[in-house]
């Protein structure tokens, strides 16, 4: 109920950003001829009827992902497009307004101002609108075409005290927040793939949110993901999306069957998934902790991690490393009850996909929802890393903020 609701409001107000919009454009073409205005308006709302039918019945009805996911990229861009072009209209009406009640105070205007170009103000106006829209509809289209699969290694040295000499220079890689359910292009993750196994990491984590919730979206990447191995192990923890919870299931049974074939499917690329439990990593005679937990987030995600049965019988081990889906649980629990936990290492965030990177400089709006939202954080003695992910949900693309692959190295004090 509550989509719905949401769609219908955003529906209404695209329909009234068209009326506005069309009848400001339709002002500053007085002179189109009778086919031209008829040909404008029939493109114009056909667009916007074709594109609203088609969004609902994309959200509504199980049709191929591939057109529920122009449709809705589609409506998205659309959207994002005419919302920054009404302010534009809004600063010409209220021009005009001012205009209006110069000349009921007889103050006279004759005629309306023109610009150097010999243009009225409206149509100045009303086209600046025009190419303010289109920076954003350029920007995302590009983030579509060239940002999703633009995977970049980042690098990372760890240093740990404790840290047992056998593991100095151990290198591990992180992959977060795969989200096969939004994929399209199985060439391009297998490339993303081969860069993670080309800098032949001794240990491999996945942090959370393999599928968008149906275990049958990695039908067609399990193969792909299957590649991904090292010497010393594959490890990973659950996310949120993990769990089915924001599909619609006949039952909680189904919704149950699910999240064990998601279960299933760590088992089956040979990745050895931790619930609320740990692995020890022996080398030679030194040995690390690998622990990792179900989501645990602060306010409305879920928290079904148990931390107290993954430190089970760890308290001889120097070093522990976490793996925790949602970077929020640092904070909320491990930096209060958990001082032992030397690293946790995160997703989540996805940098929402949009934001500025520039190694020295990093922004996005997700900041201002996640205090820890990507790289590396510490506090005391313990560190925090959020990768930013490897795959995309919702827009798909990224702008600025581009998938990652994370190499760590550990090296002692």
């Amino acid at each position: 109920m509550g989509r719905i609701i949401s769609l219908t409001i955003i529906s209404i107000l695209l329909v009234v950003f068209d009326v506005y919009i069309y009848n400001a454009i339709r002002s500053i073409f007085p002179n189109w001829s009778t086919q031209k205005k008829k040909r404008f308006r029939n493109i114009w709302w056909g667009y916007t009827i074709v594109l609203l039918i088609g969004v609902f019945i994309s959200i509504f009805f199980n049709i191929k992902l591939g057109i529920r996911s122009v449709t809705l990229v589609a409506f998205f861009l659309t959207f994002v497009s005419k919302f920054f072009f009404i302010p534009i209209l809004l600063i010409d009406d209220f021009r005009r307004l001012i205009i209006w009640f110069k000349r009921k105070s007889n103050k006279k205007e004759a005629v309306e101002e023109k610009t150097d170009n010999n243009i009225s103000r409206s149509e100045f106006l009303v086209k600046t609108g025009m190419a303010v829209a289109a920076i954003p509809f350029g920007t995302l289209s590009w983030g579509i075409a060239s940002g999703a699969h633009d995977y970049r290694i980042k690098r990372q040295t760890l240093i740990l005290p404790n840290l047992p000499k056998a593991f100095d220079g151990i290198k591990i890689a992180q992959l977060s927040d795969i989200h096969s359910g939004s994929f399209y292009n199985k060439k391009a993750v297998l490339g993303g793939v081969e860069m993670l196994l080309n800098e032949k990491p001794d240990i491999a984590f996945f942090t959370g949110d393999l599928v968008n919730g149906k275990a049958s979206e990695m039908r067609d990447y399990q193969d792909i993901f299957s590649k991904v191995k090292a010497p010393l192990g594959v490890y990973s923890c659950l996310g949120n999306h993990d769990y089915g919870m924001y599909e619609k299931w006949p039952s909680q049974a189904a919704q149950d069957k699910n999240h064990q074939e998601i279960i299933k499917t760590h088992k089956n690329m040979g990745w050895d998934l931790l619930i609320n439990e740990n692995r020890r990593i022996k080398v030679g005679n030194e040995e690390i902790g690998i622990l990792g937990i179900e989501n645990w987030g602060a306010g409305r995600f879920p928290k079904f991690g148990k931390m107290q049965e993954a430190v089970k019988n760890t308290d001889d081990l120097a070093v522990k490393l976490l793996l925790s889906h949602d970077p929020s649980h640092w904070k909320a629990q491990v930096l209060k009850d958990y001082p032992q936990i030397d690293v946790m290492f995160s997703g989540h965030t996805h940098g929402s996909q949009f934001g500025i990177d520039t190694g020295d400089f990093q922004w996005s709006p997700v900041q201002y929802i996640y205090e820890q939202w990507k790289g590396l954080y510490q506090e005391n003695n313990q560190q925090l890393y959020v990768n930013v992910g490897f795959g995309f949900i919702g827009y798909p693309g990224r702008v600025g903020i581009l998938p990652e692959i994370t190499i760590f190295e550990l090296k002692s004090a």
